[in-house]
């Protein structure tokens, strides 16, 4: 029986997944990674720890699934995008940036101030913030000019995987324009581009481009030692976690949306082309015809994460599925306090904090994480209506991540967004998006809206927005935004 391994590295978690070509899950292994904090507004990965959590969550995965290891026929990686991850001039590691980063606050204050922001939209349709691949890059090489000059290879997340497996430094359209590193008009690297963020030498230092789906690779003789993988398994490119989690949820086709409620909001509609009324946050490429539009931020259920391991004796793992009937028990009324979940920031340069407002001392803790399950569903609202005053229709969508897991979150989703709102029946949704990637390039299917129709299923039922719940969220989503502009004077002046 033909498996296909997807392996999906979040800005927390690295985990792999064996599928069989029906898209079945016939075993799941992670192994959690730990975000260093040097300095305020710092948080790293060294490149070792990439390499570590792929070799543990690779190895026990295949232990757990009970067949033989030769059955996998291709491997494919998802992971974060932006950030930045550098390799030495001898491929070895030297550091690894997270997406969750905002040192480069002034970096994007400088962009912003000269008017390139405006420049690089128009190549790139990104906007430059403080951990963009491009902005870390001229971070580093302004503040951090020894370590500049040691970089041999400037790498995405899931580039380090395919690295570490194959021994081939490569990179993918997706995850590179999604890092706003991509001329669109060119779909390539731009000398003009780079010139506008002040690092033109990094040309020089950036993987050749590839279509998700192609093979790399293959397993090396070391990776196989170090993952049970057998040698000379073929290795895709791999693709951007947050395009990866939209096809594993079945969202390739024009006009098709996915929501994705994990440590980032992401909301994303599959597109033609970009020609929109207005800007938005992000762009992607999805195979050789079709855009993905993302609005996205820090704002969704990694506050989750963060309550329940400061709040409930550090436990951590399924934290939607757990909090939910707790969640469920509260009666919704207008009393109950309102949060803002931007514990890692804002939108792009926002200096943003997060914040509990109303709390009175008859208020539970159930209270409060009722108030921050609609705090993070409200943030994917103002993605979702910034995505609709470009002109792209968003009237339902397929939703993924952490947040899917409970049983009352998704009827959230739908009672705030005032849409039906369907749930991905595969829990791993990016390795299962990586795994389809994987199978494309070895010929199991010739594209990926095949691999998804074959292989991607959704939980039967639509969840439909209920008009009086729509109606009491809608107010307090009004509060929560007034709140949010009388907060951010007082946000710019703590930093």
């Amino acid at each position: 029986m033909s498996q296909l391994l997807g392996i999906d590295a979040g800005n927390t978690m690295i985990k792999a997944v064996l599928f069989d070509l029906s898209g079945r899950v016939l075993s799941v292994a992670e192994c959690a990674g730990e975000t260093h904090q040097p300095q305020e507004g710092y948080a790293e990965r060294p490149v070792e720890d990439i390499w570590h959590g792929v070799s543990e969550a690779v190895s026990r995965c295949l232990q757990q699934a009970g067949s033989a290891a030769s059955e996998v026929i291709a491997v494919g990686a998802a992971g974060h995008g932006n950030g930045l991850y550098a390799l030495d001039k001898q491929q070895q590691p030297l550091f690894g940036i997270q997406s969750i980063d905002h040192r480069a606050m002034d970096t994007v204050q400088q962009l912003e101030a000269s008017g390139a922001d405006k420049a690089i939209y128009q190549i790139s349709l990104q906007k430059p913030w403080p951990a963009a691949t491009p902005v870390l890059i001229r971070w580093i090489k302004q503040h951090q000019p020894k370590r500049w000059a040691q970089i041999g290879h400037l790498l995405c997340a899931k580039d380090v995987i395919a690295h570490f497996l194959s021994g081939v430094v490569s990179a993918d359209v997706s995850d590179a324009a999604g890092a706003g590193l991509i001329d669109y008009r060119q779909r390539n690297y731009s000398r003009e581009l780079m010139a506008l963020y002040g690092i033109e030498e990094a040309l020089a230092l950036l993987p050749s481009l590839r279509e998700s789906c192609a093979v790399v690779g293959h397993v090396t003789t070391r990776a196989a030692q170090l993952t049970g993988l057998p040698p000379g398994i073929p290795v895709v490119a791999g693709i951007f976690d947050v395009v990866a989690s939209a096809i594993g949820s079945g969202v390739v086709k024009t006009g098709e949306a996915s929501i994705v409620a994990g440590t980032w909001s992401i909301n994303q509609v599959v597109v033609d082309k970009p020609d929109y009324q207005r800007p938005v946050f992000m762009n992607s490429i999805i195979e050789n015809d079709r855009f993905m539009a993302i609005e996205a931020s820090a704002t969704s259920a990694a506050n989750l994460d963060w309550f329940l391991r400061e709040f409930d004796d550090g436990r951590a793992g399924n934290g939607a599925a757990r909090s939910s009937d707790t969640v469920a028990h509260v009666e919704p009324n207008v009393q109950l306090p309102l949060y803002h979940p931007y514990l890692y920031s804002g939108r792009k340069s926002e200096p943003a904090k997060a914040g509990f407002y109303g709390l009175g001392g008859w208020h539970t803790r159930a209270d409060m994480l009722f108030a921050l399950f609609e705090g993070v569903t409200f943030a994917h609202r103002a993605h979702i209506d910034r995505l609709r005053a470009a002109g792209i229709p968003v009237d339902h969508a397929i939703l993924s991540g952490g947040a899917a897991r409970s049983c009352i979150w998704p009827q959230m989703f739908a009672d705030v967004l005032g849409m039906p709102i369907r749930v991905a029946e595969c829990k791993e949704t990016g390795a299962l998006g990586a795994a389809l990637c994987a199978g494309v390039g070895v010929g199991v299917w010739p594209d990926l809206a095949a691999a998804a129709q074959q292989a991607v299923h959704i939980n039967l039922g639509e969840l439909q927005p209920r008009p009086e719940r729509f109606a009491f969220h809608d107010a307090r989503y009004r509060v929560f935004k007034r709140l949010e502009l009388a907060m951010s004077e007082m946000w710019r002046e703590v930093g």
